[in-house]
């Protein structure tokens, strides 16, 4: 009698990264290190190297044998880069696909765990859930939704159980075959961000769960790039910020908001624009006050 053969899962995990070559090699290698067991999924990745000029791409050939490089200009960012990702992956039909942003450190057991939640809640997308490497505090993860806001969400803590969540942070997420087949592609349509919300909310929308794994599986700093409501800001500043690709630019809010934004989605769509106008001008007549009372008072203080 022949021995029962077992097949491994393939794991294809998708990434995109832009000029910060020690960082990716560090997720990469955490990745990586999670196939040393024998029993460890079958594992490979695809990285869209966009336009990095530090030789990350190079350096990921050279490192990660299982690694596949494509390169691009410079001009996807984190939706289109991880469309493009996306594509290649899902090619062969991996039975999972792993979202993974080049700057998490996946702990030891992490693929392990998330698989482990997959097998006990089939058909469903797995979040892996993130904290500060240095406080420990939670920085992303699954998120639930206001009921009335689309643009509230609170981070969903993980437990000692499957939880659910309404979407996610798409930093570390396990979505298997048969939901990335019923979902269609990570939308590229985005400028950055949002990109990762909108799928959650397209795979509730096409009859999947999403969960988030019990425990934590890794560590990734909450970013704080220049932000648009920083009052210090000129407004000329502070509207080329929430123009950029990684701010809140018009076109990228709108698409998020027609799908997910219920019939008031216009009036939630205008607010941060209408609140970012109004603030700047505030903060102009404010400085002008200030202007001409110590101008007041420099010609009183030299009066005789």
């Amino acid at each position: 009698m022949k021995a029962q053969s077992t097949t491994r899962p393939r794991v294809v995990a998708v990434l995109t990264c832009h000029n910060r070559r020690n960082v990716t090699l560090r997720s990469l290698r955490s990745l990586f290190s999670q196939a040393s067991r024998g029993d460890a999924p079958a594992l490979a990745a695809v990285v869209v190297d966009d336009g990095s000029t530090d030789g990350t791409g190079e350096a990921i050939r050279a490192e990660f044998p299982a690694a596949r490089v494509v390169t691009a200009d410079g001009t996807l960012f984190w939706a289109r880069g991880m469309e493009l990702a996306e594509s290649h992956a899902i090619a062969e039909r991996p039975e999972f696909v792993l979202w993974l942003n080049d700057d998490v450190v996946l702990d030891d057991s992490a693929l392990e765990r998330l698989l482990d939640t997959s097998a006990s809640t089939p058909d469903t997308i797995v979040v892996g859930a993130l904290v500060d490497p240095v406080t420990g505090a939670l920085t992303y993860s699954g998120v639930r939704r206001s009921r009335w806001h689309p643009l509230r969400t609170s981070l969903v803590e993980p437990g000692d159980r499957p939880l659910e969540a309404d979407t996610f942070n798409g930093n570390v997420v396990l979505v298997p075959r048969s939901v990335y087949e019923r979902v269609g592609p990570i939308d590229g349509g985005f400028s950055h961000s949002q990109a990762d919300f909108d799928y959650g909310f397209r795979a509730r929308a096409a009859g999947a769960r999403i969960v988030v794994a019990p425990g934590t599986h890794g560590t990734c700093s909450r970013a704080r790039p220049p932000h648009f409501e920083d009052p210090k800001l000129s407004l000329r500043e502070r509207w080329r910020l929430i123009q950029s690709p990684k701010g809140l630019p018009m076109g990228s809010h709108a698409r998020y908001l027609r799908r997910h934004g219920g019939l008031l989605w216009p009036l939630f769509w205008a607010v941060p624009y209408v609140k970012l106008t109004l603030g700047a001008l505030r903060s102009v007549s404010r400085r002008k006050k200030r202007e001409v009372a110590t101008e007041s008072n420099r010609r009183g203080g030299s009066s005789p």
